[in-house]
């Protein structure tokens, strides 16, 4: 049975392995990263997993934008290298949009490269009804633009 829900400390191994199956960001950042969620109770960060038989297999990663009302990034999604292409992406976005729309959120923004080796990711967004609404030339380096997705939620 796939379960979605926020992560909790005991998923950070298997998350681990999820990353270490794709490039989203080295494993070893991960518990740095958490910290705050974890510790802080009025942390606003919003951390969640996919389960599949009991095993973490996708992770996410949404926090407030500040000095705004309402508006939310997504500054990570992931899904296992052997699990991708199986809706598993499709149902996180629309657990964190569902998620956000309870807490009264307006917008979600995400964000991905330019590069072809991101196409796939950018039509992923457009498909589940994202707009292509800014492209900052050679934003992550010379050449990989950063490439701005929007959603009224």
């Amino acid at each position: 049975m796939n379960k979605i829900r926020v992560l909790a400390k005991s998923d950070l191994n298997a998350i681990k392995a999820v990353l270490n199956s794709i490039e989203l960001f080295p494993a070893d950042m991960l518990e740095d990263m958490t910290a705050d969620y974890f510790s802080n109770p009025e942390s606003e960060d919003i951390w969640f997993t996919q389960i599949q038989d009991e095993t973490p297999i996708a992770i996410g990663f949404c926090a407030p934008e500040k000095l705004t009302e309402g508006t939310y990034n997504l500054y990570a999604i992931g899904v296992r290298n052997d699990l991708q292409g199986k809706g598993i992406g499709a149902a996180m976005m629309n657990w964190i949009e569902q998620h956000l729309i309870e807490k009264q959120a307006r917008v979600l923004i995400v964000y991905t490269s330019g590069t072809p080796e991101f196409e796939l990711t950018r039509k992923f967004y457009e498909k589940i009804g994202y707009t292509k609404e800014a492209t900052i030339r050679d934003f992550w380096s010379e050449g990989d633009d950063k490439v701005v997705f929007w959603k009224k939620l």
